[in-house]
């Protein structure tokens, strides 16, 4: 079910629920002053105004808003796309994944590195 009329409004209903413009802008544009920051995503999100997020901008306001739990604007970017409704990783189970993954890796290092000792070995009693 999709909610917002626009991206604008989900992205807007986003900053909200992390707590305001002023608060995101400065997370968005530290190098900035607050105001002029708050000034610059708040226009960024008119529509009736030039200014637009940056990839990079969007992808940390939606990253801020995954962290708090807030997946409307990313469900609605999902839904104008004709995508299936997303589902956010529980960080403890990307870990456990991530953590399998190293496991095996390392599995695979230590079976490479016992073969190359063997041919070192092998060759050190070949010139002997």
């Amino acid at each position: 079910m999709n909610e917002y009329e626009s991206l604008n409004h989900a992205l807007i209903d986003a900053v909200k629920a992390l707590g305001g413009s002023k608060v995101v802008a400065a997370r968005l544009w530290p190098e900035k002053d607050p105001l002029a920051a708050q000034r610059h995503l708040l226009a960024c999100l008119n529509e009736d105004k030039p200014e637009r997020l940056s990839p990079d901008h969007l992808m940390l306001l939606l990253r801020m808003a995954r962290d708090i739990g807030h997946h409307g604007a990313f469900a609605h970017m999902s839904h104008m796309l004709s995508y299936a409704e997303p589902q956010p990783i529980n960080p403890r189970d990307e870990l456990t994944e991530l953590l399998r993954e190293y496991r095996e890796m390392r599995r695979g290092e230590t079976a490479v590195a016992e073969r190359i000792e063997r041919a070192i070995n092998s060759l050190k009693a070949v010139a002997a």
